[in-house]
């Protein structure tokens, strides 16, 4: 037993001695930071909601612009069509300008039939041939959403007769000036539906009630205006005297009107019989 003991002793010994230890690593935890920078999702946030307000502002005041060009006008025709003597349209032609751009035609009545309002063909556009001079003669239409252009106006290039364009103070004289106005039908350099036209009879006159036709139509896929604008010439005259125009909506009295507006400029005088032109001093 004593002999048993010792062994043990050395042997327990040797082992203890032939164990190798192997310490632990030292981990060294790291601090890892992100920056999720708060102040530049807010900026982003807000520069988005600034740019969406200034859409929102601009299309406001395009709308309050165009409102309060609308107003201006329906003020100076009704001042037109108290003052004004009312004209028959026989008598357009011999009409002398007298400082008014726009007279009241036949009481504002547009001379629209039963059978020309008949909205049974559904939306539609004639325009009538030239005459024996090649001058545009009328443009007829009946109105509505599925006639108006989505894609943008092409540059027009045809000469109407009566052309002879020149630079004045305030700019261009003359206009190629659509009966039927680009906005309405899409109809672009089509020599049956342009004329010369001075620079104020196309714009603010005759765009203004373009402008009142488009915005009726836009306001309802079921909305129809029968439309007509003849250019009216006197005897062989190339250049026309001005544009009788003529609306009625159907259904509704919204949009109805029926007037001249004579081809003039200020301080410029014209030569009817070819469209030359010679400025006033």
């Amino acid at each position: 037993m004593k002999l048993k003991a010792k062994l043990l002793l050395v042997v327990v010994p040797f082992l203890m001695g032939s164990v190798v230890y192997h310490p632990t690593p030292t981990v060294q935890a790291k601090t890892v930071v992100k920056y999720t920078h708060p102040h530049r999702k807010a900026t982003r946030k807000l520069q988005k909601e600034n740019r969406e307000l200034k859409q929102k502002i601009a299309k406001a005041q395009a709308k309050n612009d165009r409102l309060t060009k609308q107003l201006n006008h329906k003020k100076k025709q009704l001042h037109q069509s108290a003052a004004a003597k009312q004209t028959d349209t026989a008598n357009l032609a011999k009409l002398n300008y007298a400082g008014q751009q726009e007279v009241i035609v036949n009481h504002n009545q547009p001379k629209f039939s039963k059978a020309d309002l008949a909205i049974d063909k559904g939306a539609w556009q004639r325009y009538g041939n030239l005459d024996h001079l090649n001058r545009v003669t009328a443009a007829n239409a009946m109105l509505n959403q599925s006639l108006m252009p989505t894609a943008k106006r092409e540059p027009l290039t045809v000469n109407p007769t009566g052309w002879h364009n020149k630079r004045i103070a305030s700019g261009w004289l003359y206009n190629r000036s659509h009966l039927i106005g680009y906005q309405l039908t899409g109809q672009n350099n089509n020599l049956k539906n342009l004329m010369t036209g001075t620079r104020s009879l196309n714009s603010p006159e005759m765009l203004a009630h373009e402008m009142d036709i488009a915005y009726y139509l836009k306001q309802d896929p079921k909305h129809y205006v029968r439309y007509r604008v003849t250019p009216i010439f006197n005897g062989d005259d190339l250049l026309a005297r001005g544009v009788q125009m003529e609306a009625q909506s159907i259904d509704d009295n919204d949009i109805h009107f029926n007037v001249f507006i004579f081809n003039v400029q200020d301080g410029v005088k014209l030569n009817y019989a070819d469209g030359t032109s010679s400025v006033e001093k």
